[in-house]
C-alpha cells in the first residue's frame, strides 16, 4: 500500500464517525422530507403541487414571509445588542464576574417561559401597561400584533446572550499586543472596537447569527403564543396541517422550503466568511 493511499484510508476513517452521524441523523431525514414532499400515490414522477401551494395560496406565502422576517429581524436585533456587549464582557472592570453570570441567564430559560415573560409584562393589561397608566402612558401594542413585535423581543432576549458568548470568544482570541499598538498610536476604546475588534471577530460574529437565524426559522413556541392571528409563520402552519389535518405531504412541502432557506443563509455565510478572511490576508500581505 502507498504512503499517500493510507493517508487517504487514514483520513477516511477519521472522518468517518462524524460524516456517518451527519448522513444518518440529518441526511436520511432530509432526503425522506423532500421525497414524500414530491411523492404522489396516483404517480411515479415527482409532482410540486404542494410547493406551488405553498407559493400561491396567500396565507402559506405570507406565512414564509412572516418566517423569514421573525428569523431575521432578532438576529439583528442580537448583532446590534450582542457585539457591543461582547466587547464589554472581554474588558476588565469591577463586578465582570457577577455581570459575566447575570447576562447569561435567558440561556437557560426554555423559549416557552420566555415568551410567558414577554405576555406578562407586555400583553393588553399586563405589568408595564398597568404601569404605565399609572403615570397617563398609553403603550403601543407589542403582543400578537401584526409586526411580531413581542415575538421579536421574546426571540431577541433569548438570543442576544448566545451572540455575546460567541463574539465573546471571538474576541478574546485577538492578540492583546494589537490592542497595546492600537493605544500606543492613540487610538480609543470605540476606534479599537471599530477597526480591530469588528473585523477580527467578523467570522464569529457571522456564525452566530446563522444559528440565531436558523434558531429562529424554525421557532415555534413563541410565535405560537405571541404571534398574531394572522399571518401564522409556516412552522405553525406545518403543526396544524400535520397532526389537526393529516396533510403530511404540504408539511413536508414547507419543511423542505423552511430547509432550502436556511441552507441558503449557511452558504452565504461561507461565502461572506471566506471573502472576509481572502481580505483580511491580502491585507496582511500588503
Amino acid at each position: 500500500m502507498t504512503r499517500p493511499l493510507r493517508q487517504r484510508l487514514v483520513l477516511l476513517a477519521l472522518l468517518a464517525p462524524g460524516v456517518g452521524y451527519l448522513l444518518v441523523f440529518f441526511g436520511v431525514p432530509l432526503a425522506r422530507v423532500v421525497l414524500a414532499s414530491v411523492s404522489s400515490a396516483d404517480s411515479w414522477l415527482p409532482q410540486f403541487g404542494h410547493y406551488a401551494e405553498v407559493l400561491t395560496t396567500p396565507v402559506y406565502r405570507e406565512g414564509l414571509l412572516f418566517s423569514l422576517w421573525l428569523a431575521l429581524a432578532p438576529t439583528l436585533v442580537a448583532v446590534v445588542i450582542g457585539v457591543p456587549l461582547a466587547a464589554l464582557l472581554v474588558r476588565s472592570y469591577p463586578g465582570k464576574a457577577f455581570f459575566g453570570a447575570l447576562y447569561k441567564i435567558p440561556l437557560v430559560v426554555p423559549s416557552i417561559v420566555a415568551a410567558f415573560v414577554v405576555l406578562i409584562l407586555l400583553d393588553r393589561g399586563g405589568l408595564a401597561h398597568r404601569w404605565a397608566a399609572l403615570v397617563g402612558i398609553s403603550l403601543p401594542r407589542v403582543v400578537r400584533d401584526p409586526a411580531g413585535i413581542g415575538i421579536i423581543l421574546a426571540s431577541a432576549w433569548k438570543n442576544v446572550p448566545f451572540m455575546a458568548l460567541i463574539v465573546a470568544g471571538s474576541m478574546a482570541a485577538i492578540s492583546e499586543d494589537l490592542h497595546r499598538a492600537a493605544r500606543t498610536l492613540g487610538a480609543g476604546t470605540l476606534t479599537i472596537f471599530v477597526r480591530i475588534q469588528l473585523p477580527l471577530a467578523l467570522p464569529g460574529i457571522t456564525a452566530a447569527s446563522l444559528l440565531v437565524f436558523i434558531t429562529g426559522l424554525g421557532a415555534f413556541a413563541i410565535p405560537n403564543l405571541l404571534g398574531p392571528p394572522y399571518p401564522l409563520p409556516l412552522s405553525v402552519h406545518m403543526y396544524d396541517q400535520g397532526y389537526r389535518r393529516g396533510n403530511w405531504p404540504l408539511v413536508y412541502a414547507m419543511g423542505t422550503m423552511l430547509s432550502v432557506a436556511a441552507i441558503a443563509i449557511l452558504l452565504a455565510y461561507h461565502a461572506l466568511t471566506r471573502r472576509t478572511q481572502h481580505s483580511l490576508t491580502a491585507g496582511r500581505d500588503a
